[in-house]
């Protein structure tokens, strides 16, 4: 890896293409490295992971409306969307929106958090679309997801979007652009024009993910890869874009982040050194957002030691800056102590998630967030005595360089009606790959299986689960057919309607 500094300059200062990160990143999706074997094992279990979370989320309104709206655009020879036969293909960004939506919906794929936040398995659908559309091979597939990650990965390493208010979606745009453009096989300098025109227009506030948050949330990755895949299409013509986007006066970090006098260490691949950002990646076996991982198994371990939630004073969590003030007390919510509050919001609410995974000493992705299940009268009263504190040390361990010390846990304290404490403390989620019980392939295939279980056939299941099993095998008519379908009875919006514009 090399390390590329990245700052603002004046624009009386010509900076040469070849010194802009926009030109870097491009020169790394265009190289041909080969992908490793281990990769292909992980984008493998990332694509069952995507279509887990997404069967599960099928019929949410959120993920029904989107599918509607895909429908709206069919095209002879375009790509898949969750659910709907093969036999029927769409065009390719509304595939995207349509995928991608439902991947994000119960908030319960993969992550990956450093300088800032990411979910980067969210590139997978606009790859996969564009994939379908296009005609191209699973060792197309493979090296297209390979950049996606690899880039967003980097770029969340150097670059913190969350400090300036701006959503994550910001570094999913660009990354999504440079692996499409890993997959078509496209030269550098498309690559590099439709990474700037997707950072253009992909910068968004943090609203989406503040106070009352709304489905929004599900729709937001999607409507950013929709953007790149896009911007992928407009330079592929010729067109050009914003330059340098990063580096520029009125640029998004002049104007947007750290401002003209910011300066970043972005990590790349130098020439010819294989992609393996998707290996730091982790998944969620809970859906709820990843800092609350660690803390739902904690939950778990410490609900044998006491004999009744009601005996509990108080439960302080002493974590991360990060979780502290993105989904504890330190966001000063009110809507995340609200009862009637959203399942949005509830996913970003570590009291509440807490305070459930001690009494119920499981999670699911339905039950635990249903209006009953939140309007218990113990769950509220135990929710109302939790609250988070920042650590030093577990902030320090949260932005640890090395993968393997690394953690995003907490050290739990809580105190009883007698004055006794009970004190335990998680660093990583037991999925974690240095967690206790590390996900691999037959835990994903598990995941996929349970998820799937009350809406696709057994048949369908298996189909799907061997074509991923020779996935950089597959040839371009099966990756055609790469998705799960689901049986038209089982499906909301499964045909397309009138209610809105298209």
């Amino acid at each position: 890896m090399k390390l590329h500094n990245v700052k603002v300059y004046p624009s009386k200062v010509h900076l040469a293409r070849e010194d802009q990160l926009a030109w870097k990143m491009a020169e790394v999706a265009a190289d041909k490295v080969e992908v490793t074997e281990e990769v292909i094992e992980m984008i493998g279990n990332r694509i069952i992971d995507n279509a887990s979370v997404a069967l599960a989320a099928i019929n949410r309104t959120p993920v029904a409306n989107a599918r509607s709206q895909a429908l709206a655009h069919p095209r002879d020879k375009g790509a898949t969307v969750f659910g709907i036969s093969n036999n029927q293909k769409f065009e390719a960004e509304w595939a995207t929106w349509a995928n991608g939506t439902a991947v994000r919906e119960l908030d319960m794929h993969d992550t990956f958090l450093a300088a800032d936040y990411s979910h980067p398995g969210d590139n997978i659908p606009a790859i996969l679309a564009t994939a379908q559309q296009c005609g191209k091979n699973g060792k197309d597939l493979c090296r297209g997801i390979a950049t996606a990650y690899e880039m967003q990965i980097n770029l969340v390493k150097a670059i913190c979007l969350h400090k300036h208010k701006k959503d994550h979606i910001a570094h999913l745009a660009p990354a999504a652009a440079a692996g499409i453009g890993t997959l078509l096989d496209l030269p550098t300098e498309t690559i590099y024009q439709s990474i700037q025109q997707a950072v253009h227009v992909a910068f968004a506030t943090r609203q989406s993910r503040k106070g009352e948050i709304s489905s929004w949330k599900a729709y937001a990755p999607a409507h950013g890869t929709k953007l790149a895949l896009e911007a992928v299409d407009r330079a592929m013509r010729g067109e050009k874009s914003p330059s340098p986007i990063y580096e520029g006066e009125d640029s998004v970090i002049a104007y947007m982040l750290d401002g003209a006098a910011g300066a970043y260490s972005v990590p790349l691949p130098e020439a010819g050194e294989a992609k393996g950002a998707i290996l730091e990646s982790y998944t969620k076996e809970h859906s709820a957002e990843y800092q609350a991982q660690a803390l739902i198994d904690l939950a778990f371990k410490m609900k044998s030691r006491i004999k009744n939630t009601q005996d509990i004073s108080s439960i302080v969590l002493h974590t991360s800056h990060h979780t502290h003030y993105v989904i504890g007390t330190g966001a000063n919510d009110p809507q995340k102590f609200d009862p009637k509050a959203s399942r949005e919001t509830l996913d970003h609410s570590i009291m509440y998630i807490f305070a459930v995974a001690l009494e119920d000493g499981t999670w699911h992705h339905v039950n635990s967030y249903t209006p009953e299940r939140a309007n218990r009268p113990s769950t509220v009263a135990l929710w109302k005595k939790i609250s988070t504190k920042e650590d030093a040390e577990w902030t320090a361990r949260y932005h640890d360089a090395d993968p393997k010390k690394k953690a995003f846990g907490a050290r739990v304290e809580i105190t009883l009606s007698n004055g006794e404490k009970i004190v335990d403390e998680l660093a990583r989620a037991n999925a974690h790959p240095a967690g206790a019980k590390p996900f691999k392939r037959t835990d994903y295939a598990k995941k996929f299986l349970s998820l799937t279980a009350d809406i696709v056939e057994k048949a369908e299941q298996d189909r799907f689960l061997t074509m991923i099993d020779k996935l950089p095998r597959l040839t371009w008519e099966e990756i055609a057919n790469l998705n799960v379908i689901v049986p038209e009875s089982k499906l909301l919006c499964a045909k397309r309607d009138t209610r809105g514009i298209f």
